[in-house]
């Protein structure tokens, strides 16, 4: 618990003094707890967004950064876009499978900034209202399917995700190919990933 207050204190800090383009703390949001922050955020110069004024809710567990926080829009104008649904809900791999402890608020602020501002039509995910519907208040608690990224192609695989999907229980989005700006994380995933693997055994030959 003291190392997780302890890295919230610092990203809260950096967010602070450095915040994102576009991106304010909401001060009042953190006066009685560190594990809740609200980020208002205005859509950037030259997207569909432009002037536009939206709230980002984040959520830390005492696991954090291990575990990734949950992000979501709040309140009244959440952004129509092919991957926010309108409960606030954002399909963002960093979110979830592709999360890693060296992310950080700011990441997820740049991520979701470069999603925003890459946007070339303003709409919803096409089963947003059956998602809205049926989906968990929590949003790490639904499985995606990011398409696109599957590690196997079978008809086998295939048939059980669409089966899955057809029950509610996956929901998939197409994914488009990310931004150069989201260039740095990916750099910084790739790099533990290496590190991770260099680090593991190998079998005896």
């Amino acid at each position: 618990m003291a190392s997780m207050q302890k890295r919230l204190q610092k990203e809260l800090m950096a967010l602070q003094n450095d915040p994102p383009p576009g991106m304010t703390l909401n001060e009042k949001s953190v006066q009685n707890t560190i594990t809740q922050w609200i980020v208002d955020m205005e859509g950037a110069t030259g997207t569909l967004y432009e002037g536009e004024k939206f709230q980002l809710l984040f959520k830390f567990s005492s696991r954090y950064p291990f575990d990734s926080p949950q992000v979501m829009f709040m309140g009244e104008n959440i952004p129509v876009h092919p991957h926010v649904y309108s409960n606030g809900h954002i399909c963002l791999s960093i979110l979830t499978e592709d999360w890693s402890p060296a992310l950080s608020v700011q990441s997820v602020c740049l991520s979701i900034i470069s999603m925003l501002s890459s946007c070339k039509e303003k709409r919803r995910p096409p089963d947003n209202s059956f998602y809205v519907k049926t989906c968990n208040k929590n949003p790490k608690k639904t499985k995606w399917w990011y398409h696109g990224k599957l590690p196997n192609n079978s008809r086998l695989c295939k048939g059980y995700l669409t089966k899955k999907e057809s029950d509610g229980v996956l929901h998939q989005m197409t994914w488009s190919t990310q931004s150069p700006d989201l260039n740095p994380i990916e750099m910084v995933w790739d790099e533990l990933n290496g590190r991770v693997q260099e680090k593991q055994p190998t079998s005896a030959q």
